[in-house]
């Protein structure tokens, strides 16, 4: 049975392209901390300021309709050079690589819709509360997922995104529905 595991989990992390060094929840934890301590004394735009109106709706509008050309053309204006992003999947840090992950992420997509429901600010952290909707070109065999999370946002002084950490169930987002894995997400839910 543990053998059944551990090829598992390889299994897993060769899919999703995840090496060891990528990412562990130790690891994630320890990056957004430091993230978060590291943007602490950054301020973004003003509050209640037209900058930060249009910092909100440059990060809704750009994650709203996510796709290839959106990610390619857009994703180095929208997040800082030196931005930190955990969406419970990978952890990355730069434009760049965000950039990048965000282009591999909607190569595999039939279509993703993120509805923005409200946002609330406390100090210089944005919690954006979402819905999203996806359809996958590998998985769920093309259904729509329907996923919930929350968002936080550090912005530069500029509106650039700094720091963002999703708050969400990737089980139910993405685990859930590759084969074998998701009925062994179910099994282990159901032991619970």
């Amino acid at each position: 049975m543990r053998l059944f595991f551990l090829g598992l989990v390889l299994s897993l992390m060769a899919w999703a392209d995840i090496s060891a060094a990528s990412i562990t929840p130790l690891n994630s934890v320890t990056s957004f901390q430091e993230a978060m301590a590291s943007t602490a004394s950054v301020q973004g735009p003003p509050r209640g300021s037209v900058a930060e109106q249009e910092a909100i709706s440059r990060f809704e509008k750009f994650l709203g309709h996510l796709d290839e050309k959106t990610a390619r053309d857009e994703t180095t204006t929208v997040y800082a050079p030196e931005a930190f992003l955990n969406d419970t999947l990978k952890t990355l840090h730069g434009s760049a690589a965000i950039r990048d992950y965000f282009i591999k992420t909607a190569e595999g997509l039939d279509s993703m819709t993120v509805t923005f429901d409200d946002v609330a600010v406390s100090g210089h952290n944005y919690y954006f509360r979402w819905t999203m909707d996806t359809r996958m070109k590998h998985l769920a065999r093309g259904k729509n997922i329907r996923t919930i999370g929350v968002t936080l946002v550090r912005f530069d002084p500029q509106g650039r995104v700094l720091l963002h950490q999703d708050f969400w169930d990737s089980a139910q987002g993405v685990w859930d529905h590759v084969p074998g894995v998701g009925a062994a997400i179910r099994w282990i839910q159901s032991k619970i």
